[in-house]
């Protein structure tokens, strides 16, 4: 791609219309189109924001030769289908998370990035927070000397979010968990063995046939002596919302608050210390850095719950978009690329089938080795 500016499309207005102002002020992005199902509320945003190019059929939007790159933020249920037909149909894609529902599904986005040479990134929060480019500061530096083991949580209660999240098997929805001891560590996943434990509602069992309250999974690091443990939850666990990450190091190590607003801790051996996560907006063009600590959902009216119970998501949604774009402009891959998404993604769906074996271990496929 030769020009500068991308043309965006932005599919789902929900939590995506959290990334319309960034693209709008990104130096390389033009926020081209938008693409919702719902009329009424498309025409509500594109007036809002000023957008005159409006789809409310996918499928059309795709045949638009205009539109380089598509922004995913619809159900996680659509997020393989549609990033394959744009993959498809000639344009880039970045995909909130997770990047599929099925490991089948993983591999085939991985083809058809592979077989187009187009680029596929996973919009994964977590591994662009504050306090994740906090840590890798202070890894990269060699503060934290050679990490020695890595935990991670998402625990959340998901009563009242659509539908299609109702009983959702725990590891399913993991990259927010999984993906920052992955990305610390520049690792792949090679095996995972993962536990259920207790039991949901039984009408919350019925959708996925998968009965546990929270699964809890150990990693295995391929080519490397590191291995990782993440935990996850979604119904009938009583835990006020939590994504954190831990990494343990052999000079020091770094632990996420316990309560949400309170200040993490790094132990300089056996002596903690609290401590201030800085905000990153430094490493951002100067016309997005506002938005690492502020957006379209500031105001109480116009709040979506992902946001809310993400606390912001670390401030990490410009930090996404210029990663995106940038790769765009300099023919780059992003980080996470297909594979590296997939095996992010792949991590949590193999944990859930080996908690449904008893924690039989599951290897990852090749195709998720970056």
């Amino acid at each position: 791609m030769e020009k500068q500016k991308i043309n965006i499309a932005i599919v789902g207005l929900g939590f995506g219309a959290e990334f319309i102002p960034i693209y709008q002020r990104h130096p390389n992005a033009n926020m081209y189109a938008i693409c919702q199902r719902d009329p009424e509320k498309m025409n509500s945003i594109g007036d809002a924001f000023g957008i005159e190019k409006r789809y409310s059929d996918y499928d059309e939007l795709l045949k638009d030769p205009d539109v380089d790159a598509v922004h995913i933020n619809t159900p996680i249920q659509n997020h393989a289908e549609q990033s394959i037909k744009a993959l498809r149909a000639g344009k880039h894609v970045a995909c909130t998370v997770p990047m599929a529902t099925t490991v089948e599904e993983c591999r085939q986005i991985v083809e058809a990035v592979h077989e187009t040479g187009l680029t596929y990134m996973m919009m994964e929060t977590v591994i662009y927070s504050r306090e994740f480019l906090f840590v890798k500061e202070l890894y990269e530096n060699g503060e934290l000397g050679k990490i020695q083991f890595l935990r991670a949580s998402h625990q959340q209660e998901m009563a009242g979010w659509p539908g299609y999240w109702e009983g959702l098997p725990p590891m399913h929805y993991a990259t927010h968990c999984v993906g920052p001891v992955l990305a610390i560590a520049k690792a792949d996943a090679e095996y995972v063995s993962c536990f259920g434990s207790g039991r949901i509602d039984e009408p919350l069992i019925e959708k996925y046939g998968s009965p546990f309250a929270v699964e809890s999974c150990h990693i295995k690091f391929k080519d490397s002596d590191l291995a990782a443990e993440v935990t996850r939850s979604l119904f009938n666990t009583a835990r006020q919302y939590r994504e954190s990450f831990d990494v343990y190091g052999s000079k020091k190590t770094f632990e996420w608050t316990l309560v949400e607003h309170e200040d993490s801790v790094i132990h300089n051996g056996e002596v903690p210390e609290k401590v201030k996560i800085p905000d990153y907006a430094h490493l951002l063009p100067e016309e997005i850095q506002s938005f690492t600590t502020g957006g379209v959902y500031d105001a109480d009216s116009n709040q979506h719950l992902s946001f809310i119970q993400g606390s912001g998501h670390g401030g990490s949604h410009p930090h996404l978009v210029n990663e995106f774009l940038n790769a765009l402009v300099n023919k780059r891959a992003p980080f996470p690329d297909a594979k590296q998404s997939a095996n992010i993604t792949c991590v949590g769906i193999l944990a859930h089938e080996s908690a449904m074996d008893g924690g039989k271990k599951i290897a990852l496929p090749a195709f998720t080795f970056s």
